[in-house]
């Protein structure tokens, strides 16, 4: 289909556009004045409004500043998806999930898209303070991008679709600006944690990857999946766990309430954001040497279960009763050499898979479990709303 001709505006003038600030009077004298990057960005991307007006408003919340506009081609060659949270400390690392290319929503929205559809919301970061390559940045609407790139590309299908652009955003901006964005799209919890660490700092997944539980370069999973990255919720409820356990009497120890428990997600949790602020969880070597051991028990059990069809065995040492078990443990023999060695000889166990699974699964049942319980779970006791982890860790 040929490019439709009142969307060729390249043989015109580009005048200056003119600019309307939209500020409310009680943030008058707090905003960041961003018209030179919205000129810059008006002449770049040439929007339907560039020779009328642009409207530039002021989010009373955050204080960023954005402008809608309409504009598809030419935001295209300018644009990336591969936008980080933080781009001066972990540029590495996206902020966004990674794309979902076969779900069938998303061939919808392609076809859509090559039928001239018109989209709206996408939501765009416009920057040249890094990746400057790709001034605009996809914070939100990466499907439609790709949908609308491809109807370009393929068709020369050239509408307008809606855009919502923001300018000279901060840290903690751009985190309100990423996390509305995939909150309309019904995020994940677990991308929800994940762009709450990574606001907070790479702290966390630095530590994953120094006790190999993430590969170097490897950030957490935007979705809990067997065989995939680990998430947040996992290693901060491994952590919680482990100094929970440090709080045991031995002495007193039949009288302690032993029952880990595991780490709030997909909102804030105080008592690990009280354990992150203090900061000295980052330097405790026991507390890594844990880390390690726990890493070396999920490779040891993926290796038992080399087959794809035994991946739930094969994830057991990922199953959240396990982890927070292991590290509880870990953390009550902190003091107690012997017992601690022996602890972490659990992923040596040789005939078997270290977990015991199918033992655990057959001997393991409780009087309520159905016929199809896989062993090893967690559940609600009603009475306390808590979880309840029948876990066994055995030591030779």
């Amino acid at each position: 289909m040929p490019k439709d001709a009142k969307h060729d505006n390249s043989a015109k003038p580009q005048p200056t556009p003119t600019l309307k600030n939209i500020v409310p009077e009680d943030l008058a004298d707090k905003v960041t004045d961003v018209d030179d990057l919205v000129i810059e960005f008006c002449t770049a991307c040439e929007p339907l409004e560039k020779d009328d007006l642009i409207y530039v408003f002021v989010d009373h919340k955050t204080g960023a500043r954005f402008c809608e506009c309409h504009r598809a081609s030419k935001l295209i060659p300018l644009a990336t998806t591969e936008v980080p949270l933080d781009p001066e400390q972990q540029e590495e690392y996206r902020a966004n999930r990674e794309l979902v290319t076969s779900h069938q929503a998303f061939e919808k929205m392609k076809s859509d898209a090559i039928e001239r559809c018109c989209f709206s919301n996408l939501v765009l970061e416009y920057s040249t303070e890094y990746n400057p390559e790709f001034p605009l940045k996809i914070i939100g609407g990466q499907h439609r991008y790709e949908a609308i790139k491809l109807a370009i590309e393929t068709n020369e299908v050239d509408e307008f679709h809606g855009v919502k652009v923001y300018f000279g955003l901060d840290k903690e901006q751009r985190y309100d600006v990423q996390l509305i964005s995939n909150t309309v799209i019904g995020v994940s919890q677990d991308l929800y944690d994940r762009l709450q660490e990574t606001n907070n700092g790479p702290e966390l997944r630095d530590w994953c990857q120094e006790v190999g539980l993430l590969a170097e370069g490897e950030d957490f999973a935007d979705k809990r999946q067997r065989g995939k990255m680990i998430n947040v919720r996992l290693v901060r409820s491994f952590i919680l766990s482990y100094y929970q356990g440090k709080e045991i009497d031995a002495v007193n120890f039949s009288t302690q309430e032993t029952t880990p428990d595991l780490s709030a997600s997909g909102g804030t949790d105080s008592r690990w954001e009280n354990l992150r602020r203090d900061g000295a969880l980052w330097k405790d070597e026991k507390l890594k040497e844990a880390g390690r051991q726990f890493a070396r028990l999920i490779e040891a059990q993926r290796k038992a279960f080399p087959e794809k069809g035994d991946s739930d065995f094969a994830e057991k040492a990922t199953n959240y009763a396990v982890a927070s078990g292991f590290a509880f443990v870990a953390g009550m023999l902190h003091s107690n050499d012997i017992r601690l060695e022996r602890h972490y000889r659990l992923p040596d166990q040789r005939g078997r898979d270290p977990l015991n699974v199918a033992a655990l699964v057959e001997k393991g049942k409780h009087a309520s479990d159905g016929a199809s319980y896989r062993g090893m779970g967690y559940r609600t006791d009603p009475q306390r709303a808590r979880p309840i982890r029948r876990t066994v860790l055995l030591a030779d």
